[in-house]
């Protein structure tokens, strides 16, 4: 008789994202990563000893996919280029979207300290190359146009508003240019 083959743990992860990916963060379960896997149980819960260490795991593994998709950026407007995305990931994947941001997953930290994340330095410092001005301005610019995107991103991934990538992006454009001009009023005044 032929070993069995060995469910890792980065495979059970793996099922679980893709089960919150397909159906929703609330369709993880052990016996519906045992079926995707085609296995028992008993491996998802030796790697994890509950569901939701298996849930938090999961979000991580979505948390990073959605730092890979945001980061793809091609043009020189590399704030309208991430928002854009990121307005995109909640069409494209509204499941992860409402997983990462409207679940009791998402880390809870304030807005601020998301803002001081070591991870967000490469956008601010990027976003600061190509208009000018202090840190702290540009995290005011920042915040902005993520409300701006995050708004129109979770109305989007929660409701059957049309995406209409033309009007979103005059519409963002409008955000950050005033985002910008008030940061400029502000170092000016």
């Amino acid at each position: 008789m032929p070993p069995k083959a060995k469910i890792t743990k980065e495979m059970v992860v793996e099922a679980a994202f893709e089960i919150a990916r397909e159906a929703g963060w609330e369709c993880i379960s052990a016996r519906a990563v045992a079926e995707r896997l085609n296995c028992s149980t008993q491996p998802i819960m030796y790697h994890f000893a509950t569901v939701d260490g298996l849930k938090k795991a999961a979000y991580a593994r979505a948390d990073s996919f959605h730092s890979e998709y945001l980061m793809n950026v091609r043009g020189p407007q590399v704030m309208l280029e991430i928002g854009l995305n990121y307005i995109r990931f909640a069409v494209e994947e509204p499941r992860l979207f409402r997983f990462l941001f409207q679940s009791n997953y998402f880390a809870g930290t304030t807005l601020l300290e998301m803002i001081d994340a070591e991870e967000l330095m490469p956008v601010l410092s990027a976003m600061q190359a190509a208009i000018g001005g202090s840190i702290s301005q540009i995290k005011e610019i920042f915040v902005t146009v993520f409300l701006f995107a995050h708004g129109y991103a979770s109305i989007i991934a929660n409701n059957s508003l049309k995406y209409d990538e033309n009007i979103i992006k005059l519409q963002f454009e409008r955000a950050y240019r005033g985002a910008k001009a008030a940061a400029s009023e502000e170092r000016n005044g």
